[in-house]
């Protein structure tokens, strides 16, 4: 059992049955695909495994995702009980760029997202001022991302969920700019440049291991970060970086884009998402944000670990035709966003080479399409 599957597997995640699970889910779902010409649509399924579905209607390629913030909502509260400190607005922020940061990744752009708010008794909603920010940071998040809130479900599932705590997902749709064709990795091939664009921390991704990090320290959540970073729980709960306006630039600009990654769970082991034999060689990366460099630290993960299991300052992964990874880096800038040139995709085996730490994935280690399970 590798480090990462052992530190994860004891915060109650284990991504090797949550990763035949899903390759089952999408093997069922392929089965359903000729459904939707009865309506007039057609189904791509080479977008099965990518962070969104892609389909045809009325000669336009749409893109659906469903996703979740996971359990970073529990850090929230209790940052809330313990210091007195809101940060309800920036999960729900969090949530809606999950969704909509896999949702860009096939080159769409978002129309309408909605909402599921879940708790575990319907009191959660009598502290007002936590549920206002709760609904300002989605309002704010879908401002943000220039799309439509369009409603939700905010069930009560006592015996489900405790009482304390709120489950945060939602879904969304989006279309593929008029005359461009979705981004699905058939383009992708050698010589094409790696952008990596930084991430602001832990992004939505993370949260059950620091949880368990947090648990262990005396003062918790309210633990003093090194170098004046601020606190633990504070620095958790940084808000996400939203992708979609970058996307949203780098199509308008036609970027020579050939595929893009949302580096979350897996870490870096999502840069070859793809189920092809190519390698990804990657010869510089961004700074580590603190929180996660004190997370590695506290939980005792080597590189290999830290690398497959938080976003270490990389968020998003744009591949881009040869010579046109600067004009990304530009753009990016000028958005107040992070990036460089971090390296390139080879022909080769399917597998990741992280040179300046030191790490090699193998392509055994990331298998989320039905077609290789």
């Amino acid at each position: 059992m590798s480090q990462q599957g052992a530190s994860y597997r004891a915060a109650g995640v284990d991504y090797d049955a949550l990763d035949a699970g899903k390759r089952l889910a999408m093997a069922k779902a392929l089965s359903t695909s000729s459904l939707l010409a009865g309506r007039g649509g057609r189904a791509l399924d080479a977008s099965r495994g990518e962070p969104a579905f892609v389909f045809e209607l009325g000669g336009r390629a749409l893109a659906f995702v469903v996703e979740g913030l996971g359990t970073k909502s529990i850090v929230a509260r209790h940052v809330l009980e313990g210091q007195g400190i809101d940060r309800f607005a920036d999960v729900a922020y969090d949530t809606v760029a999950a969704i909509l940061n896999d949702l860009c990744c096939v080159g769409a752009l978002p129309l309408v997202v909605n909402a599921y708010f879940a708790t575990g008794a319907s009191e959660w909603y009598l502290q007002h001022d936590r549920t206002a920010a709760l609904l300002e940071g989605w309002r704010r998040a879908c401002a943000d991302a220039g799309c439509v809130w369009g409603g939700g479900e905010s069930p009560s599932l006592p015996g489900l969920l405790e009482e304390k705590d709120i489950e945060l997902a939602g879904a969304a749709v989006g279309v593929v700019p008029e005359g461009r064709a979705p981004l699905l990795g058939e383009q992708l091939g050698p010589g094409d440049e790696i952008v990596l664009v930084a991430s602001s921390g832990l992004h939505a991704n993370g949260a059950s291991l620091a949880r368990l990090v947090a648990g262990r320290l005396d003062r918790g959540y309210a633990t003093e970060l090194p170098g004046g970073a601020g606190t633990l729980g504070e620095a958790l709960l940084e808000p996400s970086v939203m992708y979609v306006g970058l996307v949203a630039a780098l199509l308008e600009a036609d970027v020579g884009l050939t595929y893009i990654s949302h580096v979350t769970g897996h870490g870096l082991l999502k840069l070859m998402r793809p189920p092809r034999a190519l390698s990804y060689r990657i010869e510089r990366l961004p700074a580590v944000p603190a929180v996660l460099d004190f997370l590695v630290e506290q939980a005792g993960l080597d590189a290999p670990a830290a690398y497959s299991t938080f976003n270490m300052g990389a968020g998003y992964a744009l591949y881009c035709a040869a010579g046109e990874g600067e004009r990304a880096v530009r753009i990016a800038q000028r958005l107040g966003l992070e990036a460089l040139v971090a390296g390139q995709v080879e022909a080769g085996p399917r597998q990741v080479l992280l040179e300046p730490v030191g790490v090699r994935f193998d392509g055994s280690q990331l298998e989320l399409s039905a077609t290789r399970a």
